[in-house]
């Protein structure tokens, strides 16, 4: 079978590609994204890759299509497995006669309320009417109609509805790209069915086939040690090994984690509170503070922290997450809630202090904190006496044991999801692949 699968940002990838010579059952290919070239190593403007891939990118992917065809050493493309914000692919999988399936990157409940931002415009609940919505108390707004998502707020729904102006980019952009997915012929969803079910089941009424198939590095685990797959990587970012051997000589579950994801932006403000609010709480930590985390300038904490902390903390620029995470010595994590990060902590069975910032990380903070009991949330302003009583709460206090029990008990579930040959997302990845992608009808 031929496939071709397409990743978002790709300018953002810094780690070494797989060449044919190691994979030689891979073929890597790239189009444009229409954004001019850089050599920084930081990631790109969200919007603005948004724009670019919309406008310039479905006809170089046609081109591409037509050259794998064309190739008298290669198979014909029989499927396309897309990233769920590239929906252009869908007109040339059409085009083609070809199924194409979704890669939704969100959590189940984060795409649910992507779809339901129609129904939120429709209801008068957004646009909103002025910026002092933001701060009155309108975002407390319970929503009673999102299945599966009893008692969710407003300020429970991905960032991008917190905007005046009818005509956002990226409220329009949702509102496309969630439209054209019921085109898909499938939609894949990196969760597992005991963490989402309520909403799994609230999804397959509004969408082609939701395959839950995560989590998806677990699943990675399935693959022999000696398969060529096993070389190719998946981080945004470099990684560096420092870090494992400095946790090794810690005590277990003495560590808190402190990662901001891999675009996140923060002020130097709220980088200087997390700090002394970490300083203060005396806690043992390793801090991964990557390039360009503060917005325009560079994040430096300040000299009096490091000398303060010297002897209990860590630095790094980035590291090896999953393996920080699933390290003992590492009893909690300090995060912006990310679906990658989330679903690490918990397949490491690590607690979180949730900072959400921006996207689907609210949806994702609020059901660690009110659903899965794995969280505690940041909520408003970051101040240092805040995070310093969070992070002692979480490493010393009762009901830090209380979030650790709950993470482990997910992490069991997660496992046994990815475990064949029953396990939940274990069968589900094979159904996708069997049913959908080599069925005869297709």
């Amino acid at each position: 079978m031929g496939s071709i699968g397409l990743t978002e940002k790709p300018h953002a990838v810094c780690i070494p590609y797989p060449t044919q010579d190691g994979l030689p059952s891979f073929r890597f290919e790239t189009i444009p994204d229409g954004l001019p070239p850089t050599d920084i190593n930081a990631t790109r403007d969200v919007t603005a890759l948004c724009v670019s891939t919309r406008k310039n990118c479905l006809a170089p992917f046609r081109d591409l299509l037509s050259k794998l065809n064309s190739l008298p050493d290669s198979p014909p493309v029989t499927c396309i497995v897309s990233d769920g914000g590239m929906t252009f692919t869908l007109d040339a999988a059409e085009e083609l006669g070809i199924p194409e399936v979704l890669f939704q990157t969100p959590s189940a409940c984060g795409f649910m309320c992507f779809l339901q931002c129609g129904p939120l415009i429709e209801k008068g609940l957004i646009p909103l009417r002025d910026a002092s919505y933001l701060t009155n108390g309108y975002l407390d707004t319970e929503i009673d109609w999102i299945p599966g998502m009893r008692g969710i707020r407003l300020r429970d729904i991905p960032s991008f509805i917190r905007i005046t102006d009818p005509n956002d980019f990226m409220l329009d952009f949702i509102l496309v790209g969630t439209a054209r997915a019921k085109r898909a012929s499938a939609i894949i969803l990196n969760t597992f069915d005991a963490l989402e079910h309520e909403v799994l089941d609230g999804l397959s009424t509004l969408l082609p086939a939701v395959y839950s198939v995560g989590t998806v590095h677990l699943q990675l685990n399935q693959i022999p040690a000696d398969n060529e797959l096993k070389s190719i990587g998946s981080n945004l970012w470099t990684e560096e090994p420092v870090g494992l051997d400095w946790l090794d000589s810690k005590e277990p579950n003495s560590v808190v984690y402190v990662n901001f994801g891999s675009i996140t932006v923060m002020t130097t403000e709220q980088l200087i509170e997390f700090a002394w609010g970490l300083a203060n709480s005396n806690q043992t930590f390793f801090w991964v503070i990557r390039p360009h985390l503060v917005g325009g300038e560079a994040a430096v904490v300040p000299p009096e922290f490091m000398q303060e902390t010297k002897k209990r903390g860590l630095l790094a620029n980035w590291c090896p997450q999953e393996q920080v995470l699933s390290h003992p010595a590492v009893g909690g994590f300090l995060t912006h809630n990310g679906w990658n990060s989330t679903l690490e902590s918990l397949c490491g069975g690590v607690p979180m202090i949730c900072c959400p910032f921006f996207a689907e990380q609210q949806t994702n903070c609020r059901f660690c904190c009110r659903e899965w009991g794995i969280g505690m949330e940041i909520e408003g302003d970051v101040k240092r006496n805040y995070v310093e009583g969070l992070v002692r709460k979480l490493m010393e206090g009762e009901e830090g044991k209380e979030m650790r029990k709950k993470a482990l008990e997910w992490k069991k579930l997660a496992k046994e999801a990815t475990t064949g040959p029953n396990g939940s997302s274990f069968v589900g990845l094979d159904k996708l692949v069997n049913q959908m992608l080599l069925s005869p009808r297709n």
